[in-house]
């Protein structure tokens, strides 16, 4: 409902989605909202929020045959209050919680920062796809670049205080190496911020929330 995703992005995940429910009788589902004030969540904790649609939904199923299931999934954004909800179906228990967190903070948050919701969306549903099939999910690795410019930081520092020791450098050097740092620090920032048969049931029938799952905000 936020208009995050465009038609190709949201069959791309309803592709993935649909292989995932038919092969796994496990649902996910995207949700976008431009605010939980906007639907009747004012003021409310986006965990409340979830955990409440998911129930009024019944995403998943409660059992499979005569077994217990309930392994739906919901990946909820609230746009502008900032906020993201991987809500887990009761039949999860708690033990995906950590997963999902980091999926939260690997994945999806970092794009949300940069303000590429589509590519943290699919990253998100992507990574859950995997979960649910118990697959690894790949760490983000660090950019070189990172470890780069810590070493230059780290090496002016060192130049810069042997310098003004022995030199007792005057007020100009003191602002010139002050910008020096400042625009290190920045890019620095920057670089750490940006830094997923044949059942034939639908997605909705009955399934409930069991309070697992993670949080995030950007």
């Amino acid at each position: 409902l936020a208009g995050l995703l465009d038609v190709p992005q949201i069959e791309h995940i309803q592709e993935i989605c649909d292989k995932l429910l038919a092969e796994k009788a496990t649902p996910i589902i995207v949700v976008t909202i431009e605010s939980m004030a906007g639907h009747g969540g004012e003021g409310m904790r986006i965990e409340t929020f979830a955990t409440l649609l998911f129930d009024q939904w019944g995403i998943g199923h409660e059992t499979l045959g005569e077994e217990y299931w309930n392994t739906g999934i919901l990946l909820l954004i609230s746009q502008n209050d900032r906020k993201a909800r991987i809500e887990l179906a009761g039949g999860w228990g708690r033990r995906e919680d950590g997963l999902c967190q980091q999926i939260l903070n690997e994945q999806i948050i970092p794009q949300f920062k940069m303000g590429d919701f589509p590519a943290g969306i699919l990253a998100g549903v992507s990574s859950l796809d995997k979960m649910a099939r118990k697959l690894e999910i790949p760490k983000v690795p660090t950019s070189m670049w990172v470890y780069l410019i810590w070493i230059v930081f780290f090496g002016l520092a060192a130049f810069t205080g042997v310098s003004l020791y022995r030199r007792r450098a005057s007020g100009w050097a003191w602002m010139f190496w002050g910008a020096v740092f400042v625009i290190i620090g920045y890019i620095l920032l920057m670089l750490l911020r940006s830094r997923g048969g044949g059942f034939s049931g639908g997605s909705f029938g009955g399934g409930s929330s069991g309070g697992g799952g993670a949080s995030g905000s950007w």
